[in-house]
């Protein structure tokens, strides 16, 4: 079944809205976990636990220029349903890998790789997979997520305003995860009483939710859209690297995950070096933030998202400098409200007048995610050696970036038309 411009596509906009929120909320938890992990597995990595903490995020976001191709791959065989499922069970997997790395740990607490005074518990490489496995999985999913947005058809909305629907889902997930983290997985516990014993149940009971999420899924209608990607047997004329804004938009996008991941995951790290005894409070606020500018962008029907992207570089820019200035995590949480709609204008940009390339470039576009995995572990290494608080200038350069592509670098050459 394809979509026609008048019918309704109100279903399959509502199970992937859904699906946007347990990407945020895994994404996020994912992160969550350096704090505790930094406390338990690596107690005795000496002076680089910022180093090893930040391979959590760099392991999950390693996986979007791996498998962001994967993903299109699957769309053009299995069609977005098919690819979503078997993305289900990626993710199925990799929490079971989590599960496997606590379980692990519990039974084998010798077991552990030793480089000089560097002692790392193997549970913790286990725990690496299973964040790479998940990323795959969440990677995936944005393959179909994004396009699927875009071109499906809910009456009275327009494509920027749908990605920033589901973006505000995606921040629902990502500000409730701090606190599922230490809230409900660690109950409450400071820092230094957690026990890696208390990761099994959760993990368990995440896998048997998605299992359950999955066999819903089988049983939902989610037809196809037309003209998002190339018929069976079809070959494309021409690279999609060739449409210049869609490849500056994979380098907007490199920046804009590294500098949303440095402030999400890292800004934790950076309160406890101030001492703070609650620091998933900034995350909460910098991804409620992010819930918060989503809310308000899903309204903005009117304002190109050229302008969105131009307004809040400049503004998050800003803001960042003056947290460098006077060495504040606070202000530096307050970023999220304006980082909140650039994934969204950045695609929109990105695809624009792509046509049967669509798909494709929504595989390709993955591979921009990256960005998630290099910068916060470039920041934790510099953190080690300066500290926190001008590693942060790494953000202003990513900003920097965006606004070039908002002003320039987005926009199409009659040639590419």
């Amino acid at each position: 079944m394809t979509q026609n411009n008048k019918t309704n596509q109100i279903g399959p906009f509502i199970t992937l809205i859904f699906l946007f929120f347990v990407v945020g909320f895994l994404t996020t938890a994912n992160t969550q976990f350096q704090g505790p992990l930094k406390a338990t597995f690596l107690e005795d990595v000496g002076n680089l636990k910022n180093t090893f903490a930040t391979l959590i995020a760099f392991s999950w976001f390693l996986a979007y220029p791996v498998c962001g191709g994967i993903g299109s791959g699957w769309i053009n065989r299995h069609g977005y349903k098919g690819t979503l499922i078997r993305s289900l069970f990626v993710m199925i997997a990799g929490l079971g890998l989590f599960f496997l790395s606590s379980w692990f740990t519990v039974c084998f607490p010798e077991a552990h790789l030793q480089a000089g005074s560097v002692v790392v518990p193997w549970g913790f490489f286990i725990f690496l997979l299973g964040s790479f496995t998940v990323g795959a999985s969440a990677t995936i999913m944005q393959v179909v997520i994004n396009p699927y947005l875009i071109a499906c058809y809910v009456k009275g909305t327009q494509p920027v305003q749908r990605l920033a629907i589901g973006g505000s889902s995606n921040s629902i997930g990502t500000t409730i995860a701090p606190y599922f983290v230490t809230g409900i997985v660690f109950g409450g516990l400071v820092m230094e009483d957690i026990q890696v014993s208390q990761l099994m149940l959760p993990f368990a009971s995440l896998v048997l939710v998605m299992m359950l999420i999955t066999g819903v899924l089988f049983k939902l209608a989610m037809p196809d859209i037309a003209e998002t990607k190339a018929a069976v047997g079809e070959k494309l004329e021409k690279s999609v690297w060739s449409f210049s804004h869609l490849t500056l938009g994979v380098i907007a996008i490199f920046f804009y995950v590294g500098v949303e991941v440095c402030i999400g995951a890292n800004i934790n790290l950076y309160a406890i070096e101030f001492g703070y005894l609650n620091p998933a409070l900034l995350a909460t606020v910098y991804w409620g933030g992010m819930l918060i500018g989503r809310l308000v962008g899903s309204s903005l029907s009117t304002i190109p998202p050229r302008v969105q992207l131009t307004v809040t570089t400049i503004c998050a820019s800003v803001l960042t400098l003056l947290a460098i200035a006077m060495n504040n995590p606070w202000i530096l949480a307050f970023v999220g409200l304006f980082h909140s709609i650039m994934w969204g204008a950045i695609f929109t940009l990105s695809v624009a007048k792509l046509g049967k390339y669509t798909s494709v470039a929504s595989g390709v576009f993955m591979i921009g995610v990256v960005g998630g995995a290099v910068l916060p572990l470039l920041q934790g290494i510099l953190a080690d050696f300066s500290g926190w608080r001008w590693s942060w200038w790494m953000v202003i350069v990513g900003e920097l970036f965006m606004l070039y592509y908002a002003l320039t670098g987005s926009r199409i050459h009659q040639s590419e038309e």
